[in-house]
């Protein structure tokens, strides 16, 4: 004897909706984090980046100051971290936009969701 809506009384068909509508939701919100921007910088604002939301970098600034050939070694920390700083708030960013959603997989059921 089945029970209706298939074995373990789970609709196959309205589960499939949803995970295709979550999947709607997912592509349409990893579409806008490529316009979102962050913002990160490191000594004292010395070196700035912008980063999208989808991790492209997308601008970098280096105030005159901190050109001297003399600390060549300290303008690279500074580019790594500002940059490091930049990717870390962007993924930061992904994760909020793009967690609400992937977390409603839990309500489907699905193993390993």
């Amino acid at each position: 004897m089945t029970r209706p809506g298939g074995p373990g009384g789970m609709d196959l068909s309205a589960m499939m909706k949803q995970v295709q509508q979550m999947q709607a939701e997912m592509a349409e919100a990893q579409e806008k984090l490529k316009d979102e921007v962050v913002e990160a910088s490191a000594g004292g604002g010395m070196v700035k980046v912008k980063m999208s939301g989808d991790l492209r970098m997308l601008e970098i600034a280096i105030d005159a100051e901190a050109i001297d050939p003399t600390e060549a070694e300290l303008l690279q920390d500074m580019v790594l971290a500002a940059v490091n700083e930049g990717i870390r708030s962007a993924q930061e960013l992904a994760t909020s936009k793009l967690g609400g959603i992937a977390g409603g997989a839990g309500g489907l059921g699905l193993p390993g969701m």
